[in-house]
């Protein structure tokens, strides 16, 4: 075991202010959690280990669909750092959604270096699975805000930051819809309504559903405790009230156009030609050119209507990180792996392998980049979005609230009563 982590710290993040969009109740102590980090850590000398040209074995974990580009960075890491050590490196491949509860069954056993969803970071950090990232200012300045800001506690950083793509836009079909249509969900859904099409979204998924409540002034995030939430989605006084967004997504759930599927959904329907348009990340890029080729189309989310005004949806933004296992017996080579994994040169990589958007400033700016529509989308959207700070219990109540109304309410339940069990469940302790 490389280090212990005391108590007092981990009780001092688990504190820690981890808002939402809407900011939170309750001060951030990061302050605090810093001071108790540099108290109770032991620090180790890098340039003594890095010198040290015996055996380092390294287990990184990626997404599998990442195995073929982290095989060719691990490989040139190797070559760069030749004579250095003899390394032994492995990957395995691990969901990136689900790393932390892995990593957090058995640290001591858990890869020394693994890519990780932004909104694990809180808990990593509170269990002692990360330390405060050296030669953070360096890294901080080469990295886009918004990527620096989902990799920190308060003001520490703690992970590299590796994408700034997981968020969600619209891809549209151009032989449909002109660049008017597309600023309005209620546009589109009469372009496809005339032409026999769907338009697709997820809704049995929470994540896609706050894209109706996020720019209304209703709020949900995290209490200051980091775990419980709280939520006003079903507030009856204001502009625009629960029931309001509630009848909104009963109108477009209403129209025949609209379509309520998941992602395998949308893809089919893309291929078959019986979607024109709907909901997504850059994952499904390059399907979507493949199948629309010159009619390829994609764009920040439309308008939508919500007691009478039109309402820009919002989203979700998330990023990779990538982590380092604070009990990694070769810590310091875990650590420039990371780096190496992250650079400005990989993060390039893997834009040109797999399409995803760099988080690094210089590679996000590149001409390849900048003409993808798809990260176009998501930089035009992200205006509109925010850091993805939840606790667990915001899940499953949205997306049962969100599928009954998609299925037109068929039990007839009242919509305000529907939204005070759902805040129920989201605010549950």
């Amino acid at each position: 075991m490389r280090k212990n982590i005391n108590a007092l710290f981990i009780t001092a993040v688990l504190a820690v202010s981890l808002s939402g969009c809407a900011g939170s109740n309750g001060e951030s102590k990061a302050a605090d959690a810093d001071t108790e980090l540099q108290n109770s850590t032991d620090n180790t000398d890098e340039t003594e280990i890095l010198s040290d040209n015996g055996n380092v074995e390294l287990t990184v974990w990626g997404a599998e669909e990442d195995e073929a580009l982290l095989t060719m960075i691990i490989e040139s890491f190797q070559e760069e750092y030749k004579g250095q050590a003899d390394f032994h490196i492995t990957f395995t491949a691990q969901s990136e959604s689900n790393c932390k509860d892995v990593l957090l069954g058995d640290l001591e056993a858990g890869a020394d270096v693994f890519a990780f969803a932004d909104d694990q970071l809180n808990t990593l950090v509170a269990a002692g699975a990360l330390e405060p990232v050296e030669n953070a200012d360096r890294i901080k300045s080469d990295n886009l805000p918004g990527a620096v800001e989902a990799a920190s506690v308060g003001d520490t950083l703690y992970a590299y930051p590796l994408t700034a793509d997981n968020g969600y836009f619209l891809y549209y079909n151009k032989q449909f819809f002109n660049q008017e249509d597309i600023k309005t969900l209620d546009r589109m859904l009469q372009i496809a309504e005339e032409n026999e099409k769907k338009i697709t979204m997820d809704w049995s998924s929470a994540w896609y559903v706050y894209s109706f409540f996020g720019n209304t002034g209703l709020e949900v995030g995290l209490n200051s405790d980091g775990i419980t939430n709280f939520c006003t989605w079903n507030q009856t006084e204001g502009d625009i009230k629960g029931v309001d967004v509630a009848n909104a997504m009963l109108a477009i759930a209403g129209s025949p156009a609209f379509l309520n599927t998941t992602e395998t959904g949308f893809l089919q329907g893309v291929q078959d030609g019986s979607v024109i348009a709907g909901v997504s990340g850059v994952w499904n890029s390059v399907a979507m050119e493949d199948a629309w080729r010159a009619n390829y189309g994609a764009a920040r989310l439309p308008t939508y209507t919500c007691s009478g005004k039109q309402i820009q949806m919002a989203s979700f933004s998330g990023y990779k990180l990538i982590g380092v296992n604070a009990y990694s017996e070769h810590y310091a080579w875990a650590v420039r792996l990371a780096e190496w994994i992250s650079n400005e040169k990989n993060q390039q990589l893997r834009f040109e392998m797999r399409g995803q958007g760099p988080a690094n400033t210089k590679a996000a700016a590149s001409a390849d980049v900048q003409n993808s529509p798809a990260i176009t989308a998501l930089l035009d959207q992200s205006e509109f979005s925010c850091l993805q700070r939840i606790g667990g219990n915001f899940w499953d109540p949205v997306s049962e609230f969100a599928t009954n109304i998609a299925a037109g309410n068929p039990k007839r339940k009242g919509l305000q009563e529907q939204l005070d069990s759902m805040v129920e469940g989201i605010t549950a302790p």
